[in-house]
């Protein structure tokens, strides 16, 4: 199945780096971005994670949830956050069955190999619950600021 904007956006429950859950519907009523990276401390996804910390104020002033999502775990995650001071939370999908439902995971290629992984993706939520914006490829570095211009296209 392949998400489209304007589908309801699968729901997930996941815990962040401290153990807490973290669950979709108990955001409902905020817009939510939801990006799925592929690895804590890899060059992309520090410079996309710094892109969302360098414009964190700007989204928590237009009552914005930011949420990074990997395979990783809460070890993981607790150092990449505290090693970039990131103030958003990191969610854990071990085993990647939520980016799975996202379709933000599968084969991927890198240097002859093959493996499974998530593929850099994000979604704005918006406020009902529904996909307003999915992003498919990425390109860490502008992200952030793009995703914040769409949002508030979106959102006026």
């Amino acid at each position: 199945m392949t998400l489209t904007v304007g589908d309801p956006a699968p729901e997930f429950a996941l815990p962040d780096a401290e153990g807490n859950t973290v669950k979709l519907q108990d955001l409902q009523g905020k817009w939510v971005v939801l990006y799925f990276y592929p690895r804590d401390n890899t060059p992309g996804c520090t410079k996309e994670a710094c892109g969302f910390r360098d414009a964190y104020s700007e989204y928590t002033d237009s009552d914005v949830v930011v949420l990074g999502v990997s395979t990783d775990d809460a070890k993981s995650h607790t150092k990449f956050a505290t090693k970039y001071d990131l103030p958003f939370p990191l969610l854990v999908d071990e085993g990647g069955a939520i980016a799975s439902e996202y379709g933000s995971y599968g084969l991927k290629k890198f240097m002859g190999k093959e493996y499974m992984g998530i593929t850099r993706s994000t979604f704005i939520i918006d406020p009902e619950g529904k996909l307003a914006k999915i992003y498919r490829k990425v390109k860490p570095e502008p992200h952030a600021q793009e995703v914040l211009q769409d949002i508030a296209e979106l959102s006026s």
